[in-house]
């Protein structure tokens, strides 16, 4: 059988899809680098579930392809992947410390705020537009995150914080202090469904190639833009990271302990 006949006789799509089935035919290539095999092979079958539910309700491929490019798909599978979580909630959850105003895990010393996706960056600027001008969190801590009320220390954009923020959780206040000043305390750390949202759009990433681009975005950047009276488009430019930031994440994730 020839490799033409073969493509035809096993389903598998030739050259560039025009459907979200061709895409879904494609996943079974598509990678996850950094990841590791099993939170890929979860966000596979996430990612194979979300598509098919595309086709069968007649979802156009340029629709599809904009919401995995977005990063919406990875928003939506990875709560999915937290609620599924929280049925049976971990000891970081059950004995969480986080409250309002602790703020310590939004001290961003020595980093770029986290891995935010396209949609989640324009969501968080918009959020934020309003307030450019007005004192920020680095008016508490110099380091602090631009979203945050210095005086209350409350996050200005709270429903519109991206997944990272969402994720993180410390059953230790304390450490978090201590962590915010350089410090290796047990306690704080994120959700293992964070990982299946990373992995998911890295899938995404490689599922698009050829496609459509699949960037990712620093969180800190995006808010400091944005609180400084940047415009978007100017922010997100600035905010967007090298490829390989993505698949950095998703092995910082993984390494971390992923589930």
């Amino acid at each position: 059988m020839s490799p033409r006949t073969d493509r035809r006789a096993t389903g598998k799509p030739k050259g560039r899809p025009t459907s979200v089935a061709d895409l879904r035919a494609r996943l079974d290539r598509a990678r996850a680098t950094g990841a590791g095999k099993d939170a890929e092979a979860r966000a596979r079958r996430m990612l194979a579930a979300y598509l098919d539910t595309a086709a069968a309700h007649g979802m156009s491929l340029p629709q599809a392809a904009g919401e995995l490019a977005r990063g919406q798909a990875a928003a939506r599978l990875g709560d999915v992947s937290r609620d599924t979580l929280m049925q049976n909630p971990p000891r970081a959850v059950t004995e969480a410390a986080c409250a309002e105003g602790c703020a310590f895990c939004c001290i961003l010393q020595g980093g770029d705020g986290g891995t935010i996706t396209e949609a989640e960056a324009i969501r968080l600027h918009d959020a934020l537009a309003p307030l450019a001008g007005q004192p920020d969190g680095r008016g508490w801590h110099p380091a602090a995150c631009p979203a945050l009320d210095p005086e209350t220390r409350a996050c200005r954009a709270y429903d519109a914080r991206p997944t990272i923020c969402r994720s993180f959780i410390s059953t230790d206040a304390e450490a978090c202090r201590v962590n915010a000043e350089g410090g290796q305390e047990a306690g704080a750390g994120l959700l293992g469904s964070h990982l299946d949202y990373l992995a998911v759009h890295a899938l995404a990433r490689d599922l698009l190639k050829g496609l459509a681009r699949v960037p990712t975005y620093a969180m800190a950047r995006v808010a400091e833009g944005a609180v400084e009276g940047e415009d978007r488009t100017a922010t997100l430019d600035a905010a967007r990271h090298k490829p390989r930031a993505l698949e950095d994440a998703c092995r910082d994730a993984a390494k971390a302990g992923g589930r």
